[in-house]
């Protein structure tokens, strides 16, 4: 009897973790109630920090699998953890309906600082060099080490897929992507489907992480 109230309480939850990825919220609420965002994350969702994610125009089922894995532990994070625990389900479908419908602006030309001249194994790219790699990569991967293409689930404009929950990636921060992908590769963030961005990223190279998030960054 135990065993059985456990699959249903299981049952239950995944129902309403379901219900709510796929719930349209009301977007002027969301306005209203991401107001204790916008330091980090911006009015619209537009970060000014590049180590701060962009959430304008970010798929409302991406968001909010994301702020439900903050709210139940599968993801931590020291200040979005305590801020998710305070929202409810229909917070959380209004706010990721308010990011989705924010336009993601464009970003200015990487710059590659000093330090990272020194980083580079493969010799000194330019940015150029670094994003036509990434866009290589990004649609075709790397058949020699295994890496798999982004194109497969982010699309060919990095566009990503909302009924999947594939997060959109262009027009992205290359700071923040560089920190996901390394964060993937060390394990240390697992909330994805079979875990398969730590089977990707484990395979790529330090340059290659940074080719990529470039030549995202990039596109419109």
């Amino acid at each position: 009897m135990k065993k059985k109230l456990q699959v249903l309480s299981i049952s239950l939850a995944l129902a309403s973790a379901t219900s709510i990825l796929h719930a349209e919220g009301n977007i002027n609420a969301g306005k209203q109630k991401a107001a204790s965002c916008t330091s980090c994350h911006g009015d619209d969702g537009n970060s000014m920090v590049a180590t701060f994610p962009k959430l304008a125009q970010q798929h409302s089922s991406y968001l909010a699998q994301q702020l439900l894995a903050f709210k139940d532990g599968r993801r931590s994070d020291p200040m979005m953890t305590p801020m998710a625990l305070t929202l409810s389900d229909e917070d959380i479908a209004d706010i990721s309906s308010y990011y989705a419908a924010q336009k993601i602006s464009e970003n200015a030309l990487p710059t590659i600082e000093p330090d990272d001249e020194d980083e580079k194994p493969a010799g000194n790219k330019d940015i150029q060099e670094l994003i036509a790699q990434g866009s290589n990569l990004y649609r075709n991967g790397n058949l020699a080490s295994e890496v798999s293409a982004c194109i497969a689930c982010h699309g060919p404009f990095g566009e990503g897929n909302k009924p999947a929950s594939f997060p959109a990636l262009k027009s992205q921060h290359a700071d923040y992507l560089i920190k996901t992908l390394t964060d993937f590769k060390s394990g240390s963030r697992s909330n994805n489907p079979e875990n398969i961005m730590h089977m990707i990223a484990k395979k790529m190279t330090d340059e290659e992480i940074k080719a990529v998030s470039y030549r995202v960054s990039m596109m419109k």
